[in-house]
């Protein structure tokens, strides 16, 4: 029998051999990476003992009666239960789904026209943005404050007098119950607005301007170019844009506390300030870690459910 032979190599020599993969050490790996890791432990310390470690008891809180200097008594989902049979967190979470919707909606549709108004490269445009972002920025103390002027209920108040000079009667906003969730509305629209403004400059700034000078040669009006060119560049954005404002709505809290706590007549209470009250107000920690995760989860599901539509949209699913 023949031995067997080894193919030939092109050009004479030895086959080539395989590179040999050498294994780094831990302590290489630290050498590598250990500065990165280094700037990034204060705000992971700060993460775990603010965010994480309280979540973690909240968790735990949710199953617990929570009684002070006393121990705590696991309870099982009983406050789970007591929250879905109260009506007052049913209420609570109608309002806070009406709000995330309509204020959602509102801040995208007012932040889009602003977008599209102040669109540009001319000098003057960096003013007029800044100005128009303002109410983003300003501390939610102010806002509250400067609305709470504005929506005075008696006939000399800022805002019933322009009513008066269009011959429509003083409104009472906030102070009553009909009104209040409407006026609360329009503080959160005001204040988010240029925040979705600011997300839609820098998704119109990534489109390309040939597509429109290709539109308007073949005849295309402005609305079809704004139809056919602008929403379908800004579609990725959309998505963005939908979920932290939809997100900022469920959480919303600041300004409902500093203009009506919750009033009058539980008529803007939201989850978020029913579980501020029963928690500090009620002493009622475990409800409140209850509530708090309801929350929670609800977020959590908002965000994978945006997030699967927006992958769908990029992969071209129908």
């Amino acid at each position: 029998m023949l031995a067997p032979t080894t193919a030939p190599v092109r050009g004479g020599g030895h086959p080539p051999s395989r590179p040999v993969r050498r294994r780094r050490s831990p302590l290489a790996a630290i050498r590598r990476h250990g500065a990165a890791w280094l700037f990034l432990a204060p705000a992971l310390i700060l993460f775990l003992l603010f965010k994480f470690i309280p979540m973690v008891r909240a968790i735990t809180m949710s199953f617990q009666k929570v009684q002070p200097y006393l121990g705590n008594q696991n309870v099982g989902l009983t406050n789970y239960r007591d929250l879905f049979d109260s009506s007052e967190f049913l209420t609570a979470v109608w309002h806070t789904v009406l709000l995330a919707v309509v204020q959602t909606g509102g801040s995208m549709f007012v932040g889009l026209v602003l977008a599209l108004l102040l669109e540009g490269t001319a000098k003057h445009l960096w003013f007029i943005r800044t100005a128009v972002f303002l109410p983003t920025v300003t501390a939610m103390a102010v806002v509250a404050t400067l609305w709470k002027i504005l929506y005075f209920p008696g006939a000399d108040g800022p805002l019933n007098a322009l009513l008066h000079d269009v011959g429509l009667g003083p409104s009472q906003f906030i102070a009553s119950p009909h009104t209040a969730l409407v006026s609360v509305f329009g503080v959160g629209i005001w204040r988010s607005a240029p925040y979705d403004m600011m997300i839609f400059l820098a998704g119109l700034a990534g489109i390309d301007r040939t597509l429109y000078e290709a539109a308007e040669i073949d005849g295309a009006t402005t609305w079809q170019r704004l139809w056919r060119v602008t929403f379908p560049g800004l579609r990725p954005v959309f998505g963005i844009v939908l979920t932290l404002a939809a997100i900022r709505g469920l959480r919303v809290f600041t300004e409902i506390f500093l203009l009506t706590n919750g009033g009058p007549n539980g008529s803007t209470d939201v989850v978020m300030t029913l579980i501020y009250r029963t928690g500090l107000d009620q002493n009622n920690l475990g409800l409140a870690a209850a509530g708090a995760m309801v929350l929670l989860i609800a977020t959590v599901v908002l965000t994978l459910i945006a997030q699967f539509a927006r992958r769908r949209g990029r992969d071209g699913a129908p």
